[in-house]
């Protein structure tokens, strides 16, 4: 018994060994600084002096006389809302085609897949920003075009600075369509042949079969995107700022500004847990939803 005893702990230990580099990383650079900002969230903290704790004082503010947040808040859904779909849609389109057996297949994949590595870099965001600036190679490819000096300045304007963010994210959708070309090859072959059979055709094809056997993947791709969009900053920092008039201004951003702009270390990390309770109830409202749109073969209620 004893004998037992011991293997079984000898057991658990080398388990806990080889996950030790992951359960450390996650304890120091995940744990620890959520629990921290926790506290800082109910403080005034400017990073300079000490915490003097306020209670729920900046929750109050933040809610009843931040019009920033609200607007902030808004810029971020409307981002959210509009870049994912366009990105799982483009990410799906071309997982489909690529799906197919034609030639230097893989080629293809690796270029699609690239905007995906690097489309978040800092480079990228200035070429970016350069490419939709009044002399950029955009309004030189309409002045061509149009045969007129063209020199709008997209991400100067009100009106569509926030869409050239937009197109940035819906450019970046290789990683997304490999997990769909993934899901694809998992579907059974033999569910398109009987449907061939039966006369359907392509569109038939697609959604009576592809998109019911791929939803757990559209599902997956859904939730870890829109989580993706909730935070993202880069592309708002180095492209726009944040402008103009605070139009592309995303959540996360503010957060920054507030926390290494304004020092308010206390108040950033209340917008952050406020941000974390709002991607908490929008994951939950897409798994709730699941049962309704998501088909798994273990599942006799679909």
């Amino acid at each position: 018994m004893r004998k037992n005893i011991s293997n079984k702990f000898y057991d658990n230990l080398t388990g806990y060994v080889f996950i030790s580099p992951w359960l450390i990383g996650f304890i120091a650079f995940m744990l620890v600084p959520l629990i921290v900002s926790l506290y800082y969230s109910f403080t005034e903290y400017d990073m300079l002096s000490q915490a003097k704790w306020v209670g729920i004082k900046n929750y109050i503010n933040i809610l009843s006389d931040d019009d920033t947040f609200w607007s902030s808040l808004k810029t971020t859904f409307f981002y959210t809302f509009v870049a994912i779909p366009f990105r799982l849609i483009f990410a799906l389109l071309l997982a489909v085609l690529f799906s197919q057996k034609r030639k230097f297949l893989g080629v293809y994949r690796a270029i699609y897949y690239l905007p995906s590595i690097i489309g978040g870099s800092v480079a990228v965001s200035l070429i970016w920003r350069q490419l939709f600036s009044s002399r950029g190679a955009l309004n030189s490819f309409l002045s061509l075009l149009l045969g007129i000096d063209y020199r709008k300045a997209w991400i100067g304007s009100p009106d569509t600075a926030i869409w050239t963010i937009i197109l940035l994210a819906a450019w970046q959708f290789g990683s997304p369509m490999l997990i769909f070309v993934a899901g694809l090859k998992q579907i059974p072959i033999n569910l398109y042949e009987a449907a061939i059979i039966d006369g359907s055709n392509w569109w038939h094809k697609f959604f009576k079969i592809t998109l019911p056997m791929l939803s757990p993947v559209i599902f997956f791709n859904l939730v870890v995107q829109l989580i993706n969009g909730f935070m993202m900053f880069t592309e708002a920092f180095i492209v726009t700022g944040g402008g103009p008039f605070n139009k592309t201004l995303v959540y996360v951003l503010y957060v920054f500004r507030r926390c290494f702009t304004y020092y308010e270390m206390g108040y950033g990390c209340a917008l952050s847990w406020i941000l974390l309770i709002m991607v908490g109830i929008v994951t939950l409202i897409i798994f709730k939803s699941s049962k309704y749109w998501v088909y798994y073969e273990s599942r006799s209620d679909f």
